[in-house]
């Protein structure tokens, strides 16, 4: 199953709910075109829920890092919520755990923004 994305607002933030597969091809590029979308329209504060993500291969975790890049070159910020255990180990491995400010509470991240 490739990528679904559904976006949503909670307050200020906008939370993009991801599921499937982030792999090379139409799940990364899915996510590209949805934060240049999003800060397009002038969305600088982003959430992206990833707890029904199945899998995430080296090309989408480049277009994390290049989402978080590009919103905070727009002046926004970029928070990851709800990863799998195989999402947390390869930012881990990656050493990208630090970069992302990670969330397990929606709640929670939702008011970090603020």
């Amino acid at each position: 199953m490739s990528a679904k994305l559904n976006t949503r607002q909670v307050g200020e933030v906008t939370v993009v709910d991801v599921s499937g597969r982030i792999t090379l091809g139409e799940g990364s590029s899915l996510i590209r075109e949805q934060m240049h979308s999003l800060i397009a329209q002038g969305q600088k504060k982003i959430l992206l829920n990833l707890g029904d993500v199945t899998y995430i291969d080296s090309t989408g975790i480049g277009e994390l890092v290049s989402g978080y890049t590009t919103l905070a070159n727009a002046g926004g910020d970029l928070k990851l919520l709800g990863l799998t255990k195989r999402t947390k180990d390869l930012l881990q491995i990656t050493k990208l755990y630090t970069v992302f400010d990670v969330h397990e509470d929606e709640a929670h991240a939702v008011r970090s923004f603020a």
